[in-house]
């Protein structure tokens, strides 16, 4: 990767009988992970497609006909992954525990994946979900000389996000709200949280920093690695461009980094992320831990200006 519940109760007989039925007669379909939702920016809409296929997590982004995401297997989408270090087990290394929204390295380029969607709702501009997420790597696997530390496909932690297309004053704003959650069995002393990765086609090929500083852009080398500076990708011709920026940036002791960026050759794909990270000997929290992310897109200009606008504003509410 790099990186509804209802009952009814009634008294008496029939009320037996009936509860005696209830499992059966209440009996559902998972929800289903196909799913559009749209908001305006200047002559085009921004769409944002989910499918069934990946669990409900982000399949497609386009805009004034272009695509900006990547949706080749279960691990390049718009999506959000975490991973952990395990007691005895070694060097940290990010895929050897990871629960990944859209599913396993194994589900491939098929039509299922490992992970479970719980909750879909979409209305309008607005998406909401709830994702069950599995390990992306299946018990027995390795990522370069790296075992699988889990013991089963489907991890027991969940993502769940609100994405609404259109942030106030900004059309061509992505407002991406994320909240991880894992189980209180679970002890672990770091946690690497992709609060949002995007996978690109590889024609966004050049990479950028912005500076809010002095509102300018940067040409960035390849890397790959992470900076404190957002990451902006554009085409060559700066007539499509990305961008993504977190309030919540940098994490505590990681002054340094949270903006990642990588290009992969020969799979024809380029990738940013956001990363937060967290040290604790004592363990680290594993309940609501809550990102806010915005992903810019229209021009290179477009993007520039607009980042621009939203730290601003996120300046002038502190």
């Amino acid at each position: 990767m790099y990186i509804m519940r209802s009952g009814i109760g009634n008294a008496g007989g029939f009320g037996l009988l009936f509860l005696l039925a209830a499992p059966f007669a209440f009996a559902t379909e998972p929800p289903s992970g196909d799913a559009v939702v749209r908001g305006k920016y200047r002559d085009s809409d921004i769409v944002i497609t989910t499918t069934t296929r990946l669990a409900g997590a982000i399949h497609s982004l386009r805009w004034n006909g272009q695509e900006f995401i990547d949706s080749a297997d279960h691990g390049r989408q718009l999506q959000s992954a975490c991973s952990f270090d395990c007691a005895k087990a070694g060097p940290f290394w990010p895929e050897a525990f990871n629960p990944t929204e859209a599913g396993s390295r194994r589900d491939g380029a098929g039509a299922k994946s490992t992970s479970k969607l719980l909750e879909l709702k979409a209305d309008k501009n607005e998406l909401t979900t709830r994702t069950q997420m599995a390990f992306w790597l299946a018990p027995g696997e390795n990522s370069d000389k790296y075992p699988a530390l889990n013991d089963k496909a489907l991890s027991q932690h969940t993502v769940s996000k609100r994405v609404i297309i259109g942030s106030k004053n900004f059309p061509n704003v992505i407002d991406y709200r994320v909240t991880f959650d894992g189980p209180a069995p679970e002890n672990h002393t770091y946690a690497q949280y992709e609060a949002l990765t995007g996978y690109m086609p590889s024609e966004f090929s050049t990479f950028r920093t912005w500076n809010p500083k002095d509102g300018k852009l940067a040409k960035l080398g390849d890397g790959p690695g992470e900076q404190s500076l957002p990451v902006v990708f554009s085409k060559p011709d700066g007539e499509h461009a990305m961008a993504v920026w977190s309030p919540d940036q940098p994490s505590k002791g990681y002054g340094g980094a949270g903006y990642g960026r990588f290009r992969f050759e020969p799979e024809k794909v380029v990738k940013w992320n956001c990363v937060f990270r967290f040290k604790d000997a004592a363990g680290v929290k594993l309940a609501g831990r809550a990102f806010r992310v915005f992903v810019v897109l229209g021009t290179l200009e477009d993007v520039r200006s607009t980042l621009a606008g939203l730290v601003k504003a996120a300046d002038e509410r502190r």
